[in-house]
């Protein structure tokens, strides 16, 4: 009887550390999808962005901006669930885009073209 009580102890501890196992792979595909989710890159220069307009799906989207000349850092206007999403110097966050146009703009202040630094983001 105590040797049944030890293999069902031992086999309930397999399972449980089994069950917490695959908890953590579970997360690490959950972080692989959002590493392979849409990417945008928005490359800031003085006083302009490279693109007038970027594109993206609607879903996971990682927007990461880059700062190829001055310091800049940007506002998407609500893509943020209706909150801006603010990234600062250079560096990038994966935010969930539902369709529509959003503003970006610089938010630091960079010199004369400052007012004028605005793109727009399409997500379809």
């Amino acid at each position: 009887m105590k040797k049944l009580a030890g293999v069902v102890t031992a086999c309930l501890l397999f399972f449980i550390l089994t069950a917490c196992g695959a908890q953590e792979d579970s997360g690490q595909e959950d972080n692989s999808t959002a590493e392979s989710s849409e990417t945008v890159v928005i490359k800031a220069m003085n006083w302009q962005f490279d693109k007038e307009e970027y594109a993206a799906g609607a879903g996971d989207v990682t927007v990461e901006l880059k700062n190829e000349e001055g310091n800049h850092g940007i506002v998407i206007v609500g893509a943020d669930n209706g909150s801006d999403l603010v990234i600062s110097g250079s560096d990038s966050k994966t935010v969930t885009l539902e369709p529509g146009e959003y503003e970006i703009q610089c938010n630091i202040p960079c010199g004369p073209g400052h007012e004028e630094m605005v793109s727009t983001l399409v997500v379809s």
